[in-house]
């Protein structure tokens, strides 16, 4: 009796762990039960890692614009000088020495002088017209092309800045012909426009302007002095 027993309870320790041994070989992954799921039966996901690893600074970067992506700053001019007015210039005009060869008077300066105190700036190209003896609806407007690059010029004080016009060149003797045939113009004035600044009206300091066809040539206002 006392052998019978003890088969039967190594029988009976046998058959609980083959059924130990056939629970675990049912769990997800093949993972013992309770260690990677809940009691009820769920896996469970493992703890987040609490440990960190240090990552190189980076060097800080001026903030950006949203729209632009470029760093922020608050527009100002790039002169930092406002655009001139009527009344900060005084023009005046005379013969260039470099000008066709003829008649007329094939090109000449036109100097334009910050009378103001403070600086200011001017830019592009002058327009041009022969004045109308003191009536400006009968300024007579020259067909104006255009040379050279426009860029702003700024003008300090007491400053210049300088402007080119070169006519078609009278030709011939006394009053002289134009080639197209058309009639030689004479201005006692010129009427020179400024961009932004206005119209000024301004006689050569020697002759007056003859011209063929009712046409110049413009360089862009400049603060180097043309020839």
């Amino acid at each position: 009796m006392y052998g019978i027993g003890i088969r039967r309870v190594a029988t009976a320790m046998v058959t609980a762990s083959a059924a130990t041994l056939l629970m675990t070989a049912c769990q997800p992954g093949g993972s013992p039960a309770g260690a990677g799921s809940s009691p009820s039966g769920a896996p469970v996901k493992p703890a987040a890692s609490t440990s960190t690893s240090a990552s190189p600074s980076t060097p800080s970067t001026p903030a950006t614009s949203a729209t632009s992506g470029s760093p922020t700053h608050t527009a100002t001019s790039s002169t930092g000088a406002k655009a001139c007015g009527l009344s900060d210039l005084k023009a005046s005009m005379y013969q260039a020495a470099v000008r066709p060869d003829g008649t007329g008077t094939g090109a000449a300066i036109v100097e334009f002088t910050n009378v103001s105190g403070k600086a200011c700036t001017v830019q592009g190209y002058p327009t041009v017209a022969g004045a109308g003896n003191g009536s400006p609806e009968k300024n007579r407007p020259l067909k104006v092309t255009t040379t050279g690059g426009a860029s702003t010029v700024k003008i300090a004080p007491g400053g210049k800045a300088w402007t080119k016009l070169t006519f078609v060149q009278v030709q011939g003797e006394a009053d002289g012909y134009c080639k197209s045939g058309a009639t030689p113009a004479s201005y006692p004035t010129l009427v020179v426009g400024v961009p932004g600044a206005g119209a000024h009206q301004v006689a050569l300091t020697d002759g007056v302007i003859a011209e063929c066809d009712d046409k110049v040539t413009v360089t862009a206002l400049s603060a180097a002095k043309p020839s």
